[in-house]
């Protein structure tokens, strides 16, 4: 570990970053150049002093984990992501793991896109990161681990997974997911990752293996979708996905499809408004 080397470019990693670019205000008052540590510390889920000992070149050898977080919290690209885990003395992360760490590219749209709920998420359906306004709109979905990471399988094997989808349109929303597998499995044959989920997933499954012998096949791509949510009631959403070109990851855009969701959902990022200002405090205005 080049723990002098590694508080450098963490540094001007930070220092290089407009508060605007991750979705932060840039006040008059700021006199940091780029951001705080201790909004590096939020945007990557670990304490201001860690942050701080590492950019002193006083910390343990830090994590896989706290890397990948650090790297999108630092929007990091591929090259400086795989920099990063080799000043901390850990070999960048395979292929398989890479996929699963957002883009950089992705997540800044993310921020850019503010308070239009999106998520970037993996071919196999993990989500990789959100926005503020998609946990408002969804829950956090970056904190499972295991096949719960995976939509496909909470779907069908957790009754909570489908209780936000009306009963009517169950059906088609598991088909429509079962035959995005299905492509995925198609693109990606022999990988023992995907072929090991779908295993799993008929093990555990009775409408799965039903719907996966039925072999239908079709990427989603643009959608609408109705969302029952628990504290502003029906949502009708049109969701727009981009594909990145190698198509291991996506970004899915959430926009109200008539009057009355846009004032729904107007309605819900009000209350996560009061909500944060109660948790801390605050009177300011975001």
């Amino acid at each position: 570990m080049e723990r002098e080397q590694l508080a450098d470019f963490l540094r001007r990693r930070r220092k290089a970053i407009r508060p605007a670019e991750v979705g932060l205000a840039d006040g008059p008052r700021r006199r940091t150049a780029g951001l705080r540590r201790e909004e590096v510390a939020m945007l990557a889920g670990m304490s201001v002093d860690y942050v701080v000992r590492l950019e002193q070149g006083r910390s343990s050898q830090p994590s896989t984990q706290l890397l990948g977080a650090l790297a999108r919290a630092l929007r990091l690209t591929d090259d400086e992501r795989d920099h990063l885990f080799h000043l901390a003395g850990h070999r960048p992360p395979p292929a398989d793991e890479v996929a699963r760490l957002a883009r950089a590219g992705l997540v800044r749209m993310l921020d850019l896109l503010g308070d239009t709920p999106a998520m970037v998420l993996s071919d196999l359906g993990e989500v990789l990161a959100q926005n503020r306004m998609s946990v408002l709109l969804a829950g956090d979905h970056t904190v499972f681990s295991g096949d719960r990471r995976y939509t496909v399988y909470r779907w069908f094997t957790e009754a909570a997974a489908r209780a936000g989808c009306p009963p009517e349109e169950r059906e088609h929303y598991g088909r429509q997911i079962v035959a995005d597998l299905r492509a995925v499995a198609g693109r990606r044959s022999g990988d023992p990752v995907v072929a090991g989920l779908v295993e799993r997933l008929q093990d555990a499954s009775a409408d799965f293996r039903r719907l996966w012998a039925e072999h239908e096949v079709a990427v989603r791509r643009a959608d609408r979708k109705t969302i029952l949510h628990p504290r502003v009631g029906r949502l009708l959403m049109d969701c727009e996905t981009l594909v990145t070109p190698d198509q291991r990851q996506q970004l899915l855009v959430l926009t109200p499809a008539n009057a009355e969701t846009r004032e729904r959902v107007d309605l819900l990022r009000v209350l996560g408004i009061e909500e944060f200002h109660a948790e801390t405090g605050s009177t300011s205005t975001l």
